[in-house]
């Protein structure tokens, strides 16, 4: 066989061998995505939002809840920006009523640092704060 041809089959089997391997990767990497908020601590939570000093209780239940602290609606779409140890980063859309973008950085299992920028029904907002477990829900 010509080195030419060697290549052209060589190349087209790496080809399928690096397609194959990243088809796989992605279902390795949704299964994994967003651990950080699956070791906070489960039970009621406390957000204390430092722009209008307001005060909200939910019930972490995974702490997905943290992500759309503004729009409650289910079906957004979400796309992970960052997925470290410590911090989670996260755009949303949600048809029809807006986005928003979610920075979710944990300095314990039961203390984070929330910031959350958007737009809600055509108006913007901004929102930090800090979230700190509270008991059971």
């Amino acid at each position: 066989m010509r080195l030419a041809s060697r290549l052209r089959v060589t190349g087209k089997l790496g080809s399928l061998g690096l397609a194959a391997l990243l088809a796989a990767v992605p279902f390795a990497v949704s299964a994994a995505e967003l651990g950080m908020l699956d070791s906070l601590t489960k039970g009621a939570w406390n957000l204390r939002i430092r722009d209008d000093g307001s005060e909200q209780r939910i019930c972490l239940r995974d702490g997905r809840e943290l992500i759309q602290l503004r729009h409650q609606q289910p079906g957004c779409s979400r796309f992970v920006v960052e997925d470290s140890a410590d911090e989670v980063v996260i755009q949303y859309t949600c048809r029809g009523n807006g986005y928003g973008r979610t920075s979710i950085r944990r300095e314990s299992n039961g203390l984070v640092q929330l910031r959350s920028q958007g737009i809600i029904d055509g108006a913007p907002f901004s929102i930090s704060g800090e979230g700190r477990h509270s008991g059971s829900c």
